[in-house]
């Protein structure tokens, strides 16, 4: 049975789609991008600012379910800018402790929602 996840610490949706979807001990996250929940404006001063607004929107999601990163099995990093890798990844990867890391594909795409630079998803498991 499919449990709902909700947090009003997160980016409230902005469609027919939920913040996350938990099925047993296994969580399935929305695509976040850099909303700030309490405005719903977007964070786009720099990529290390917008990446880690992002990355606190899925903390907050994760926390809404009981977990953490270090539950987090599987992320998905879609960004417009190949270029922006290095700083992306830098954020991104204080986040995790870097043994325990999780497993994750990063694909630059042509256009993303609201045409923001970055947008992450996860997988995680209790």
């Amino acid at each position: 049975m499919k449990k709902i996840i909700f947090t009003e610490k997160a980016p409230a949706p902005i469609g027919p789609y939920n913040q996350a979807v938990l099925i047993e001990n296994t969580l399935y996250t929305s695509g976040q991008i850099a909303l700030n929940p309490a405005t719903m404006e977007l964070v786009l001063d720099d990529i290390e600012t917008e990446t880690k607004r992002v990355m606190e929107n899925l903390k907050a999601v994760l926390e809404a379910a009981d977990m953490t990163f270090e539950n987090v099995i599987k992320t998905s990093i879609f960004i417009m800018n190949m270029g922006d890798f290095t700083r992306i990844n830098t954020v991104y990867g204080s986040y995790f402790n870097e043994e325990t890391a999780p497993a994750r594909e990063t694909v630059q795409v042509a256009c993303l929602p609201k045409n923001v630079n970055i947008e992450i998803s996860m997988i995680a498991v209790k």
